[in-house]
Protein backbone atom coordinates (compact mmCIF):
# COMPACT_ATOMS: atom_id res chain seq x y z
CA UNK A 1 0.00 0.00 0.00
CA UNK A 2 1.49 3.38 -1.17
CA UNK A 3 5.19 1.53 -1.18
CA UNK A 4 6.86 3.71 -3.33
CA UNK A 5 5.62 7.08 -1.91
CA UNK A 6 6.27 5.32 1.47
CA UNK A 7 9.92 4.60 0.54
CA UNK A 8 10.73 8.55 -1.38
CA UNK A 9 9.29 10.02 1.94
CA UNK A 10 11.45 7.47 4.35
CA UNK A 11 14.46 8.07 2.27
CA UNK A 12 14.08 11.95 2.90
CA UNK A 13 13.64 11.49 6.81
CA UNK A 14 16.77 9.83 6.58
CA UNK A 15 18.36 12.69 5.47
CA UNK A 16 16.42 14.89 8.31
CA UNK A 17 17.88 12.77 10.81
CA UNK A 18 21.05 13.06 9.58
CA UNK A 19 21.82 16.25 9.69
CA UNK A 20 21.48 16.80 13.95
CA UNK A 21 20.93 20.56 14.23
CA UNK A 22 19.07 21.32 11.16
CA UNK A 23 18.69 25.17 9.47
CA UNK A 24 15.92 26.88 7.87
CA UNK A 25 17.96 26.06 4.97
CA UNK A 26 18.07 22.45 5.62
CA UNK A 27 14.21 22.40 6.34
CA UNK A 28 12.94 23.91 3.30
CA UNK A 29 15.25 21.82 1.40
CA UNK A 30 13.64 18.51 2.71
CA UNK A 31 9.97 20.03 2.04
CA UNK A 32 11.05 20.17 -1.60
CA UNK A 33 11.72 16.78 -1.74
CA UNK A 34 8.75 16.04 -0.18
CA UNK A 35 6.69 18.63 -2.45
CA UNK A 36 8.56 16.46 -5.57
CA UNK A 37 7.58 13.09 -3.96
CA UNK A 38 3.76 14.12 -3.52
CA UNK A 39 3.27 15.06 -7.25
CA UNK A 40 5.35 11.83 -8.31
CA UNK A 41 2.68 9.89 -6.75
CA UNK A 42 0.14 12.31 -8.65
CA UNK A 43 -1.48 14.02 -5.68
CA UNK A 44 -3.28 17.00 -6.74
CA UNK A 45 -0.93 20.21 -7.41
CA UNK A 46 -2.74 22.82 -5.16
CA UNK A 47 -3.49 20.27 -2.36
CA UNK A 48 0.64 19.54 -2.50
CA UNK A 49 0.96 23.36 -2.60
CA UNK A 50 -1.57 23.69 0.28
CA UNK A 51 0.44 21.08 2.23
CA UNK A 52 3.82 22.09 2.11
CA UNK A 53 2.66 25.70 2.81
CA UNK A 54 1.16 24.71 6.17
CA UNK A 55 3.99 22.28 7.57
CA UNK A 56 6.75 25.11 6.36
CA UNK A 57 4.69 27.47 8.03
CA UNK A 58 4.70 25.23 11.50
CA UNK A 59 7.99 24.02 10.58
CA UNK A 60 9.29 27.61 11.02
CA UNK A 61 7.00 28.82 13.11
CA UNK A 62 7.79 26.67 16.15
CA UNK A 63 11.22 27.07 15.90
CA UNK A 64 11.66 23.51 14.97
CA UNK A 65 15.54 24.00 14.12
CA UNK A 66 16.27 24.89 17.71
CA UNK A 67 14.55 21.96 19.36
CA UNK A 68 16.23 19.03 20.85
CA UNK A 69 14.82 16.66 18.04
CA UNK A 70 14.35 18.64 14.93
CA UNK A 71 13.66 16.08 12.79
CA UNK A 72 11.10 14.50 14.51
CA UNK A 73 9.56 16.89 15.40
CA UNK A 74 9.27 18.14 11.51
CA UNK A 75 7.97 14.17 10.88
CA UNK A 76 4.91 15.00 13.73
CA UNK A 77 4.31 17.43 11.68
CA UNK A 78 3.71 16.30 8.10
CA UNK A 79 1.90 13.17 9.41
CA UNK A 80 -0.51 15.92 11.25
CA UNK A 81 -0.76 17.32 8.31
CA UNK A 82 -1.18 14.50 6.45
CA UNK A 83 -4.18 13.11 8.64
CA UNK A 84 -5.65 16.23 7.82
CA UNK A 85 -5.40 15.70 4.34
CA UNK A 86 -7.01 11.82 4.16
CA UNK A 87 -9.49 12.89 6.86
CA UNK A 88 -11.23 11.07 10.04
CA UNK A 89 -13.51 8.27 10.26
CA UNK A 90 -16.76 9.46 9.44
CA UNK A 91 -19.53 6.06 10.25
CA UNK A 92 -21.80 5.08 8.02
CA UNK A 93 -25.41 6.72 8.48
CA UNK A 94 -27.18 3.12 9.31
CA UNK A 95 -29.54 4.33 11.91
CA UNK A 96 -32.59 5.36 10.04
CA UNK A 97 -35.75 3.59 10.02
CA UNK A 98 -34.76 0.40 7.42
CA UNK A 99 -34.54 -0.76 5.22
CA UNK A 100 -31.81 1.89 4.67
CA UNK A 101 -30.61 2.07 1.43
CA UNK A 102 -27.09 1.93 0.47
CA UNK A 103 -26.84 3.08 -3.13
CA UNK A 104 -23.20 2.49 -5.13
CA UNK A 105 -22.31 4.33 -7.76
CA UNK A 106 -19.26 4.79 -10.26
CA UNK A 107 -17.35 3.79 -13.35
CA UNK A 108 -17.18 0.66 -14.98
CA UNK A 109 -14.11 -1.41 -14.00
CA UNK A 110 -13.97 0.06 -10.78
CA UNK A 111 -14.86 -2.51 -8.66
CA UNK A 112 -18.10 -1.73 -7.64
CA UNK A 113 -19.87 -5.09 -7.47
CA UNK A 114 -17.29 -6.89 -5.65
CA UNK A 115 -17.21 -3.56 -3.46
CA UNK A 116 -21.01 -4.58 -2.92
CA UNK A 117 -19.93 -8.02 -1.63
CA UNK A 118 -17.34 -6.53 0.51
CA UNK A 119 -19.64 -3.61 2.14
CA UNK A 120 -22.23 -6.47 2.72
CA UNK A 121 -20.22 -8.83 4.43
CA UNK A 122 -18.65 -6.24 6.51
CA UNK A 123 -22.57 -5.21 7.74
CA UNK A 124 -23.40 -8.70 8.27
CA UNK A 125 -20.72 -9.22 10.31
CA UNK A 126 -22.03 -6.16 12.51
CA UNK A 127 -25.55 -8.50 12.54
CA UNK A 128 -27.28 -6.43 10.03
CA UNK A 129 -29.50 -7.96 8.21
CA UNK A 130 -28.51 -7.29 4.31
CA UNK A 131 -30.15 -7.75 0.99
CA UNK A 132 -28.15 -7.23 -1.97
CA UNK A 133 -29.92 -5.66 -5.26
CA UNK A 134 -28.38 -5.63 -8.97
CA UNK A 135 -29.77 -2.87 -10.42
CA UNK A 136 -27.05 -2.61 -13.56
CA UNK A 137 -29.66 -3.65 -16.38
CA UNK A 138 -26.65 -2.85 -19.26
CA UNK A 139 -24.27 -5.85 -18.19
CA UNK A 140 -25.88 -9.25 -17.46
CA UNK A 141 -22.96 -10.38 -15.98
CA UNK A 142 -23.12 -7.98 -13.16
CA UNK A 143 -26.30 -10.13 -11.92
CA UNK A 144 -24.78 -12.84 -12.40
CA UNK A 145 -21.33 -12.35 -10.62
CA UNK A 146 -23.65 -10.00 -7.90
CA UNK A 147 -25.22 -13.47 -7.15
CA UNK A 148 -21.96 -15.55 -7.08
CA UNK A 149 -20.96 -13.29 -4.53
CA UNK A 150 -23.75 -13.68 -2.61
CA UNK A 151 -23.88 -17.22 -2.09
CA UNK A 152 -20.62 -17.38 -1.48
CA UNK A 153 -21.12 -15.12 2.17
CA UNK A 154 -24.48 -16.08 2.19
CA UNK A 155 -26.22 -13.10 1.44
CA UNK A 156 -29.80 -13.02 -0.39
CA UNK A 157 -29.33 -11.57 -3.87
CA UNK A 158 -32.74 -9.71 -5.60
CA UNK A 159 -33.25 -11.53 -8.72
CA UNK A 160 -34.48 -9.52 -11.16
CA UNK A 161 -37.76 -10.95 -12.90
CA UNK A 162 -37.67 -11.20 -17.09
CA UNK A 163 -41.26 -12.01 -17.01
CA UNK A 164 -42.38 -8.63 -15.50
CA UNK A 165 -39.38 -6.69 -17.93
CA UNK A 166 -37.43 -5.62 -15.18
CA UNK A 167 -34.30 -6.93 -16.94
CA UNK A 168 -35.14 -5.39 -19.93
CA UNK A 169 -36.75 -1.86 -18.24
CA UNK A 170 -35.23 0.53 -15.89
CA UNK A 171 -33.50 -0.21 -12.39
CA UNK A 172 -36.40 2.10 -10.95
CA UNK A 173 -38.72 -0.89 -11.00
CA UNK A 174 -36.22 -3.68 -9.62
CA UNK A 175 -35.26 -1.33 -6.46
CA UNK A 176 -39.11 -0.82 -5.87
CA UNK A 177 -39.72 -4.54 -6.00
CA UNK A 178 -36.44 -5.38 -3.91
CA UNK A 179 -37.32 -2.48 -1.24
CA UNK A 180 -41.00 -4.38 -1.36
CA UNK A 181 -39.67 -7.64 -0.12
CA UNK A 182 -36.73 -5.91 1.70
CA UNK A 183 -39.77 -4.64 4.40
CA UNK A 184 -41.86 -7.93 3.87
CA UNK A 185 -38.79 -10.20 5.21
CA UNK A 186 -37.35 -7.34 7.85
CA UNK A 187 -34.08 -7.00 5.68
CA UNK A 188 -32.49 -3.63 7.69
CA UNK A 189 -30.27 -2.51 4.93
CA UNK A 190 -30.45 -3.23 1.21
CA UNK A 191 -27.17 -2.60 -1.13
CA UNK A 192 -27.73 -1.24 -4.50
CA UNK A 193 -25.09 -2.22 -7.32
CA UNK A 194 -26.13 0.15 -9.78
CA UNK A 195 -24.53 0.61 -13.42
CA UNK A 196 -21.68 1.87 -14.18
CA UNK A 197 -19.86 3.35 -17.46
CA UNK A 198 -16.61 3.56 -19.66
CA UNK A 199 -16.81 7.09 -19.08
CA UNK A 200 -19.32 9.54 -17.52
CA UNK A 201 -22.37 10.42 -19.84
CA UNK A 202 -25.81 12.07 -19.31
CA UNK A 203 -28.38 8.97 -19.29
CA UNK A 204 -25.77 7.56 -16.43
CA UNK A 205 -26.42 10.75 -14.23
CA UNK A 206 -30.22 11.26 -15.37
CA UNK A 207 -30.76 7.22 -14.21
CA UNK A 208 -28.27 7.93 -11.01
CA UNK A 209 -30.73 10.91 -10.43
CA UNK A 210 -33.88 9.49 -10.74
CA UNK A 211 -33.09 6.36 -7.95
CA UNK A 212 -31.72 9.09 -6.02
CA UNK A 213 -35.05 11.42 -6.19
CA UNK A 214 -37.17 8.99 -5.79
CA UNK A 215 -35.96 6.15 -2.91
CA UNK A 216 -33.63 8.75 -1.12
CA UNK A 217 -31.07 6.56 0.18
CA UNK A 218 -29.28 6.90 3.10
CA UNK A 219 -25.55 6.51 1.82
CA UNK A 220 -24.47 7.42 -1.79
CA UNK A 221 -20.82 5.78 -1.72
CA UNK A 222 -18.69 6.55 -4.52
CA UNK A 223 -16.73 3.51 -5.61
CA UNK A 224 -12.98 4.97 -6.92
CA UNK A 225 -10.02 2.67 -8.13
CA UNK A 226 -7.03 3.96 -6.41
CA UNK A 227 -4.67 3.50 -9.09
CA UNK A 228 -6.41 5.77 -11.08
CA UNK A 229 -5.16 8.38 -9.28
CA UNK A 230 -6.22 12.05 -10.16
CA UNK A 231 -8.80 10.76 -13.10
CA UNK A 232 -10.35 9.20 -10.00
CA UNK A 233 -10.45 11.90 -8.03
CA UNK A 234 -11.63 14.24 -11.05
CA UNK A 235 -14.34 11.87 -11.88
CA UNK A 236 -15.36 11.83 -8.05
CA UNK A 237 -15.75 15.27 -8.45
CA UNK A 238 -18.35 15.06 -11.51
CA UNK A 239 -20.31 12.35 -9.28
CA UNK A 240 -20.79 14.24 -6.81
CA UNK A 241 -21.22 17.80 -8.30
CA UNK A 242 -24.62 15.72 -9.71
CA UNK A 243 -25.61 13.64 -6.81
CA UNK A 244 -23.93 15.10 -3.64
CA UNK A 245 -22.37 11.45 -2.55
CA UNK A 246 -22.18 10.66 0.81
CA UNK A 247 -18.73 9.27 1.04
CA UNK A 248 -15.82 7.32 -1.83
CA UNK A 249 -15.13 3.48 -0.82
CA UNK A 250 -11.14 3.13 -2.62
CA UNK A 251 -10.75 0.16 -4.08
CA UNK A 252 -7.59 -1.71 -5.14
CA UNK A 253 -5.53 -0.07 -2.84
CA UNK A 254 -3.31 -2.45 -1.70
CA UNK A 255 -2.35 -2.58 -5.86
CA UNK A 256 -1.39 1.05 -4.99
CA UNK A 257 2.32 2.40 -5.29
CA UNK A 258 1.51 6.38 -5.15
CA UNK A 259 -1.40 6.92 -3.01
CA UNK A 260 -2.61 9.99 -4.78
CA UNK A 261 -6.09 9.61 -5.25
CA UNK A 262 -6.35 8.61 -1.43
CA UNK A 263 -4.67 11.78 -0.56
CA UNK A 264 -6.36 14.34 -2.62
CA UNK A 265 -10.00 12.98 -2.95
CA UNK A 266 -10.46 14.43 0.44
CA UNK A 267 -9.66 17.73 -0.13
CA UNK A 268 -11.04 18.21 -3.80
CA UNK A 269 -14.51 16.13 -3.21
CA UNK A 270 -14.80 17.98 0.73
CA UNK A 271 -16.43 14.01 1.26
CA UNK A 272 -14.97 11.53 3.28
CA UNK A 273 -13.44 7.79 2.42
CA UNK A 274 -15.23 5.72 4.27
CA UNK A 275 -13.48 2.40 3.55
CA UNK A 276 -10.71 0.64 1.62
CA UNK A 277 -10.14 -2.50 -0.67
CA UNK A 278 -7.77 -4.04 0.01
CA UNK A 279 -7.07 -7.37 -2.11
CA UNK A 280 -9.11 -9.62 -3.75
CA UNK A 281 -11.21 -11.38 -1.06
CA UNK A 282 -14.12 -10.34 0.67
CA UNK A 283 -13.10 -10.02 3.97
CA UNK A 284 -10.12 -7.22 2.50
CA UNK A 285 -12.14 -4.55 3.41
CA UNK A 286 -10.82 -2.26 6.04
CA UNK A 287 -13.05 1.03 7.72
CA UNK A 288 -10.63 3.93 6.55
CA UNK A 289 -8.69 5.89 9.26
CA UNK A 290 -7.12 8.65 7.72
CA UNK A 291 -4.61 9.14 10.93
CA UNK A 292 -3.42 4.93 10.71
CA UNK A 293 -3.44 5.00 6.79
CA UNK A 294 -1.37 8.13 7.32
CA UNK A 295 1.33 6.37 9.95
CA UNK A 296 1.57 3.08 6.99
CA UNK A 297 2.74 5.74 4.46
CA UNK A 298 5.15 7.19 6.89
CA UNK A 299 6.61 4.09 7.98
CA UNK A 300 4.73 3.83 11.44
CA UNK A 301 2.97 0.82 11.16
CA UNK A 302 -0.75 0.34 12.64
CA UNK A 303 -0.57 -1.89 15.19
CA UNK A 304 -4.15 -1.27 16.35
CA UNK A 305 -5.35 -2.53 12.33
CA UNK A 306 -3.28 -5.40 12.93
CA UNK A 307 -5.00 -5.89 16.06
CA UNK A 308 -8.42 -5.48 14.42
CA UNK A 309 -7.63 -7.89 11.54
CA UNK A 310 -6.12 -10.44 13.92
CA UNK A 311 -9.90 -10.54 15.74
CA UNK A 312 -11.61 -10.77 12.82
CA UNK A 313 -10.14 -14.09 11.38
CA UNK A 314 -9.51 -15.83 14.64
CA UNK A 315 -11.47 -17.47 17.09
CA UNK A 316 -10.99 -16.96 20.88
CA UNK A 317 -9.88 -20.50 21.27
CA UNK A 318 -7.03 -19.83 18.59
CA UNK A 319 -6.22 -16.53 20.37
CA UNK A 320 -6.24 -18.20 23.56
CA UNK A 321 -3.72 -20.93 22.52
CA UNK A 322 -1.29 -18.07 20.71
CA UNK A 323 -1.61 -16.18 24.19
CA UNK A 324 -0.33 -19.22 25.94
CA UNK A 325 2.47 -20.20 23.37
CA UNK A 326 4.21 -16.81 24.15
CA UNK A 327 3.44 -17.33 27.61
CA UNK A 328 4.68 -20.41 27.94
CA UNK A 329 8.87 -21.48 29.34
CA UNK A 330 9.36 -23.72 26.16
CA UNK A 331 8.33 -22.37 22.44
CA UNK A 332 8.09 -25.67 20.18
CA UNK A 333 7.72 -26.22 17.13
CA UNK A 334 3.58 -27.39 17.18
CA UNK A 335 3.56 -23.14 18.71
CA UNK A 336 5.21 -22.17 15.93
CA UNK A 337 3.07 -24.02 13.65
CA UNK A 338 0.08 -22.40 15.07
CA UNK A 339 1.40 -19.05 14.46
CA UNK A 340 2.21 -19.95 10.69
CA UNK A 341 -1.72 -20.46 10.53
CA UNK A 342 -2.83 -17.60 12.44
CA UNK A 343 -0.51 -15.73 10.11
CA UNK A 344 -2.64 -17.34 6.63
CA UNK A 345 -5.49 -16.04 8.51
CA UNK A 346 -4.74 -12.47 8.66
CA UNK A 347 -3.39 -11.99 4.89
CA UNK A 348 0.35 -13.68 4.92
CA UNK A 349 3.39 -12.15 6.08
CA UNK A 350 3.12 -9.01 3.65
CA UNK A 351 0.12 -7.84 4.85
CA UNK A 352 1.64 -8.19 7.88
CA UNK A 353 4.73 -6.76 7.73
CA UNK A 354 3.25 -3.64 5.80
CA UNK A 355 1.28 -2.74 9.51
CA UNK A 356 4.38 -3.26 11.70
CA UNK A 357 6.48 -0.26 12.54
CA UNK A 358 9.99 0.44 11.22
CA UNK A 359 8.90 -2.14 8.23
CA UNK A 360 9.57 0.58 6.09
CA UNK A 361 13.18 0.72 7.10
CA UNK A 362 13.93 -2.87 5.44
CA UNK A 363 11.29 -3.12 2.50
CA UNK A 364 13.53 -2.69 -0.15
CA UNK A 365 15.47 -5.53 1.36
CA UNK A 366 12.33 -8.13 1.60
CA UNK A 367 11.00 -10.19 -1.07
CA UNK A 368 7.46 -11.51 -0.17
CA UNK A 369 7.44 -13.92 -2.87
CA UNK A 370 9.93 -15.54 -1.65
CA UNK A 371 9.27 -14.62 2.15
CA UNK A 372 5.65 -16.79 1.62
CA UNK A 373 7.73 -19.65 -0.46
CA UNK A 374 9.97 -20.51 2.36
CA UNK A 375 6.57 -20.47 4.95
CA UNK A 376 5.15 -22.97 2.57
CA UNK A 377 8.19 -25.51 2.65
CA UNK A 378 8.40 -24.79 6.37
CA UNK A 379 4.67 -25.85 6.75
CA UNK A 380 5.35 -28.89 4.70
CA UNK A 381 8.54 -29.82 7.26
CA UNK A 382 6.60 -29.68 10.00
CA UNK A 383 3.64 -31.27 8.91
CA UNK A 384 5.61 -34.08 8.22
CA UNK A 385 7.05 -34.06 11.67
CA UNK A 386 5.47 -36.31 14.55
CA UNK A 387 3.63 -34.84 17.55
CA UNK A 388 6.85 -35.85 19.73
CA UNK A 389 9.21 -34.33 17.01
CA UNK A 390 7.17 -30.87 17.03
CA UNK A 391 7.21 -30.68 20.87
CA UNK A 392 10.89 -31.43 21.08
CA UNK A 393 13.04 -30.77 18.19
CA UNK A 394 16.43 -31.90 19.76
CA UNK A 395 15.56 -35.55 19.25
CA UNK A 396 15.70 -35.11 15.30
CA UNK A 397 18.97 -37.24 14.26
CA UNK A 398 20.01 -37.71 10.81
CA UNK A 399 17.58 -40.69 10.25
CA UNK A 400 14.66 -38.70 11.28
CA UNK A 401 15.66 -35.61 9.52
CA UNK A 402 16.05 -37.91 6.25
CA UNK A 403 12.65 -39.03 6.91
CA UNK A 404 10.82 -35.95 7.13
CA UNK A 405 13.03 -34.63 4.26
CA UNK A 406 10.85 -37.29 2.35
CA UNK A 407 7.89 -36.86 3.44
CA UNK A 408 8.16 -32.97 2.91
CA UNK A 409 9.09 -33.46 -1.08
CA UNK A 410 12.75 -31.43 0.62
CA UNK A 411 15.86 -31.92 0.78
CA UNK A 412 17.56 -32.94 4.08
CA UNK A 413 19.64 -29.66 3.98
CA UNK A 414 16.13 -27.63 4.29
CA UNK A 415 14.92 -29.23 7.11
CA UNK A 416 18.44 -28.21 8.87
CA UNK A 417 17.70 -24.75 7.48
CA UNK A 418 14.62 -25.42 9.82
CA UNK A 419 15.81 -25.98 12.27
CA UNK A 420 17.90 -22.94 12.70
CA UNK A 421 15.37 -20.81 12.06
CA UNK A 422 13.15 -22.16 14.39
CA UNK A 423 16.23 -21.37 16.75
CA UNK A 424 15.69 -17.84 15.66
CA UNK A 425 12.47 -17.64 15.95
CA UNK A 426 12.71 -18.76 19.53
CA UNK A 427 14.95 -16.51 19.96
CA UNK A 428 12.53 -14.00 19.01
CA UNK A 429 9.81 -15.02 21.42
CA UNK A 430 12.10 -14.71 24.45
CA UNK A 431 12.41 -11.28 23.55
CA UNK A 432 9.03 -10.52 23.19
CA UNK A 433 8.26 -11.86 26.66
CA UNK A 434 11.40 -9.39 27.99
CA UNK A 435 10.34 -6.46 26.12
CA UNK A 436 7.01 -6.34 23.93
CA UNK A 437 7.55 -3.33 22.59
CA UNK A 438 11.59 -4.35 21.90
CA UNK A 439 10.52 -7.46 19.24
CA UNK A 440 8.79 -4.57 17.31
CA UNK A 441 11.66 -2.62 17.61
CA UNK A 442 13.97 -5.61 16.22
CA UNK A 443 11.51 -5.81 13.10
CA UNK A 444 14.71 -6.76 10.99
CA UNK A 445 14.36 -9.98 12.10
CA UNK A 446 11.68 -10.91 9.89
CA UNK A 447 14.13 -10.61 6.60
CA UNK A 448 16.30 -12.39 8.30
CA UNK A 449 14.22 -15.25 9.61
CA UNK A 450 11.97 -15.75 6.27
CA UNK A 451 13.70 -13.24 3.42
CA UNK A 452 17.10 -15.53 3.04
CA UNK A 453 16.33 -17.69 0.24
CA UNK A 454 18.07 -20.10 2.24
CA UNK A 455 16.10 -22.92 0.93
CA UNK A 456 16.80 -25.03 -2.29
Amino acid sequence: MFDGLSSKLERVFKNLRGYGKLSEKNIEGSLKEIKLSLLEADVNYLTVKEFIENVKNKALGEKVADSLNPAQQIIKIIRDEMVVLLGGNEPLNIKAKPPVIIMLIGLQGSGKTTTAGKLALYLHRMKRKVYLVPADVYRPAAILQLKKIGASINIPVYEPSEENGEVTQNPENILQNALNIAEKQAYDTVIVDTAGRLEIDEPLMNELKLLNNKFNPQEILFVADSMLGQSAVTVAKAFNDALNISGIILTKVDGDSRGGAALSIKKTVNKPIKFIGTGEKLSDFEVFYGDRIADRILGMGDIIGLIEKAQESIDEKSAQSIENSLNKKNFTVKDFAEQLKMMSKIGGITKIAGMIPGFSKIKDKFNPELAEKEISKIKAIINSMTEKERINPGILNGGRRKRIAAGSGTAVSDVNIFINKFEEVKKMMKAFKKNKSGSLRNVNNIKNIFNKGDFK
